[in-house]
């Protein structure tokens, strides 16, 4: 199925993988800096139009993260879960437009996301804790417990970047192929439903990724606020 797959992107560089992903990054990219770009051109008082829109935003990423580690470290860590959660939604977002594909049906994409996320919480944990004190934690609250802890907590936190990658990854993925199964099926009109279906699966994705790395880096940080306690 993924051979009669046809990209508008595709039918000027070709439908190779690696162009594909790569020029529909660059789109998300740019329609992500023109977002930006009108949000900020005349700042408000009283935001309105896409300012309005954009504010809405950070203060949802805010709220979402001020629930897990408090307001003040969630406005530290707003850029990147900011900066992430535009992008996969951008993303989610072209792939539901006939002839375009999202960059996040890709497990290559949605890996490099995950391990970002990974080797972030870990440097945030290891700068705040100290690398022994970080992985101190690793080995439970009794030292008898340790050489079976400390395995089981290793292979939980590389689990992390299986379960990130393949939940963005799959899901998106079977949103592309049951679109197009759709599309194949039924008249362009008919599947106005499952289009809003398939938004709404996008903007699900985009928050699950969103808070699991509030979840992932409050993780390091409560160490270093329970220590200090």
């Amino acid at each position: 199925m993924e051979g009669r797959l046809f990209t508008f992107l595709g039918a000027i560089g070709g439908h190779g993988q690696e162009w594909i992903i790569l020029s529909h990054f660059i789109l998300v990219c740019a329609i992500i800096f023109l977002i930006a770009r009108a949000a900020t051109r005349k700042m408000q008082l009283v935001p309105t139009g896409s300012q309005n829109v954009m504010e809405a935003f950070v203060g949802g990423i805010v709220a979402m993260g001020a629930d897990t580690m408090g307001e003040q470290n969630a406005r530290r860590y707003l850029p990147l879960i900011g900066t992430l959660a535009l992008v996969i939604f951008v993303s989610n977002m072209i792939g539901v437009i006939p002839g375009f594909e999202a960059p996040t049906s890709n497990i290559n994409f949605t890996l490099s996301l995950a391990l970002i996320v990974f080797i972030y919480y870990n440097y945030v944990g290891i700068k705040l804790n100290g690398f022994f004190n970080y992985f101190k934690h690793f080995m439970g609250p009794m030292p008898v417990l340790a050489p079976l802890m400390f395995p089981i907590e290793i292979i939980s936190h590389l689990s992390r970047i299986v379960s990130l990658s393949f939940r963005l990854f799959g899901s998106i993925r079977g949103d592309d192929m049951f679109l197009m199964v759709l599309l194949m099926l039924v008249p362009w009109l008919l599947p106005l439903p499952g289009f809003f279906l398939l938004t709404a699966f996008g903007f699900l994705q985009a928050f699950i990724f969103s808070i699991l790395t509030y979840v992932y880096i409050a993780g390091s940080v409560m160490m270093a606020e329970e220590d200090h306690h």
